[in-house]
């Protein structure tokens, strides 16, 4: 990334990537995820299903996994795709993840252009609610 130019094709091109990676027998419905990290690192996720269902991992778990794994930092951009290459939108759950961890200026691009994370899921719950929490029960750590 160069100041506010993402590379939408870089990022394209890592979502079809990791796409090809899913482990998808039961749904048949593969999903990768690419992001691009604020301090230029593309990383990238797949779905992985399992036969206990509700045990399966979304493409983006697996990326924010990497993000942590290879040194952290917050998201920018995000590009999901189902198994056509199209840009596909992300659950609910994952909405959340995308919030902790590029916060709503995060952008995404979703099947009708791209749009901040703000957009995406307005109204956020997230750590400043948690912090807000604590400091009206008393309980911090200062």
């Amino acid at each position: 990334m160069v100041g506010d130019v993402v590379d939408w094709a870089a990022l394209h091109t890592a979502a079809v990537t990791a796409m090809r990676a899913a482990y998808c027998p039961y749904s048949h419905f593969p999903v990768g995820v690419a992001g691009l990290v604020d301090d230029g690192r593309i990383v990238s996720g797949c779905n992985v299903e399992n036969a206990a269902y509700g045990v399966g991992l979304c493409a983006e778990c697996g990326m924010v996994s990497q993000l942590h794994l290879t040194g952290g930092g917050r998201l920018v951009a995000v590009y999901c795709v189902g198994g056509d290459g199209e840009a596909l939108m992300p659950c609910g759950r994952c909405r959340q993840l995308l919030w902790e961890n590029g916060g709503p200026d995060c952008r995404l691009m979703t099947p009708e252009g791209i749009l901040p994370m703000r957009d995406v899921l307005p109204q956020a719950f997230g750590r400043d609610d948690l912090d807000q929490a604590a400091v009206r029960e008393g309980n911090t750590d200062e």
